[in-house]
C-alpha cells in the first residue's frame, strides 16, 4: 500500500448545501485499489517505511466502505507475514526493524482478515511470540512502553501494546495496573493527557490514553466532563476539529477528538452535522481520496480517519467502527467474543 499523496485534491464545494455533499464510496474504493500502482513514483519509496501502517489504514477503509474484498486476501497476509521477525515483531516492509508500532498495525490487519492461525502455520514466529516481543517492550520502572529496542517511550506504544495484547487474547503478559498508572501520570489539570507526565495535552495522546483505560477497564478514571470540555473546544467555526489550542483544522482529528468524545459518552459535545460536512468537503469527488482539509492533496491516512468519524457519526452507507480500536466494530465484536468463550 502506498503512502504517496495526491493526485487529487480535496475541494467539494465550500458553498455547497448539505444535501449537495455526497460520500462517493466508489471513487474512494478505487483510490485505494490504486495506491500499489504508483511504484515508478519517489514518493512510493520515501514512505516504505510506513508500508505496513498504509495496508492497515486503507484495509480498515475500505471495510468501513462495505468493500472489504477490494484487497486481495492472500496477498495482504502474504505481505504481513513477510515483514515478520523471528523476534515476533513487524517492520514496516520486509527487511525494516521491527517497532511496537508496526507490530500493532499487523496484528490489526491479521485479526481484520479472521488470519491470525496464519501466524502459527507461515509466520516467523508464532502468536506467543509477538506477544512476548510486545509484553518485553514494557518498563519495569515505570509501566510505559517503548517503541522498539532503542528505547523511546511514549503512550502511543502503550496503547498499541493494550490493543495487540487484547486482540491477541494476551493482555495478561504485562502489568496491567502500573501501565494504567503511567497514564494516569500522562493526565493534566486541563483534563487531557499528554505524550509523557507533564507534557502539553494533544488529541491524539489523549485517544491512546482514553482507549488504553477503556481496553483495561479503568474508564472510572477519567474526569470525563472536564476531559469532554477540551475536547469540544477543539471545533473551530468551520466545523473541522484540531488537535490542541491555536492550531489549524485537520480531518484526521475527526477520529481522535471524536473517538475520545465517544469513549466518555460525550460524543453530542460537538456539532456532528458541521464536522460530517467539512469531511465531505475534504473529499475528492472526482477520483476518490480524503485530504487533511480542503484544497490538499489526498492521502490515505486522511482518507481512514475521515471515513472513521464519518462512521462514528452514524453516516448513512459506513460500517460501524469500534471507537477503541479503529477496526470494524463486526471484527472486534468476533475477536473479542472469541476471546471470551475461549476463556470461560
Amino acid at each position: 500500500m502506498s503512502l504517496v499523496s495526491g493526485p487529487g485534491r480535496g475541494g467539494s464545494p465550500q458553498g455547497a448545501a448539505p444535501g449537495e455533499l455526497t460520500l462517493v464510496v466508489d471513487k474512494h474504493v478505487q483510490y485505494i485499489q490504486s495506491l500499489d500502482t504508483r511504484k515508478d513514483e519517489l514518493e512510493y519509496w520515501l514512505t516504505e517505511h510506513l508500508r505496513l501502517n498504509g495496508v492497515y489504514w486503507g484495509l480498515t477503509a475500505l471495510h468501513l466502505l462495505g468493500h472489504p474484498e477490494a484487497l486481495p486476501r492472500d496477498a495482504t497476509i502474504s505481505f504481513v507475514l513477510s515483514c515478520q521477525h523471528e523476534s515476533g515483531g513487524f517492520g514496516p516492509a520486509p527487511g525494516h526493524d521491527a517497532h511496537m508500532l508496526y507490530t500493532v498495525s499487523a496484528v490489526q490487519i491479521l485479526a481484520t482478515l479472521d488470519a491470525v492461525d496464519h501466524l502459527e502455520a507461515h509466520g516467523k514466529a508464532g502468536k506467543g511470540r509477538v506477544g512476548r516481543y510486545i509484553a518485553d517492550l514494557q518498563s519495569k520502572e515505570t509501566g510505559s512502553f517503548a517503541g522498539d529496542e532503542w528505547g523511546e517511550y511514549d503512550t502511543r506504544f502503550l496503547y498499541g501494546a493494550f490493543n495487540a495484547l487484547s486482540l491477541l487474547r494476551l493482555l495478561d503478559l504485562v502489568d496491567v495496573s502500573k501501565a494504567v498508572g503511567h497514564i494516569q501520570a500522562c493526565a493534566n489539570s486541563d483534563g487531557g493527557y499528554g505524550i509523557t507526565p507533564g507534557a502539553e495535552s494533544h488529541a491524539g495522546q489523549i485517544f491512546t490514553c482514553i482507549g488504553a483505560l477503556a481496553i483495561a477497564n479503568r474508564l472510572d478514571l477519567v474526569d470525563r466532563d472536564r476531559l469532554g470540555a477540551w475536547l469540544s473546544e477543539r471545533q473551530l467555526p468551520n466545523g473541522g476539529l484540531n488537535g490542541r489550542p491555536e492550531k489549524l483544522e485537520d480531518v484526521c482529528y475527526s477520529w481522535w477528538v471524536l473517538s475520545s468524545l465517544a469513549i466518555i459518552d460525550r460524543s453530542h459535545w460537538i456539532n456532528g452535522e458541521k464536522l460530517s460536512q467539512f469531511i465531505l468537503r475534504c473529499q475528492d469527488p472526482a477520483k476518490g481520496g480524503i485530504a487533511d482539509r480542503p484544497g490538499d492533496m489526498v492521502d490515505v491516512f486522511h482518507t481512514v480517519f475521515g471515513l472513521t468519524g464519518l462512521s462514528l457519526l452514524g453516516f448513512p452507507g459506513l460500517e460501524p467502527v469500534d471507537a477503541v480500536y479503529c477496526m470494524p466494530k463486526a471484527v472486534t465484536e468476533r475477536v473479542l467474543s472469541e476471546a471470551k468463550s475461549k476463556s470461560n
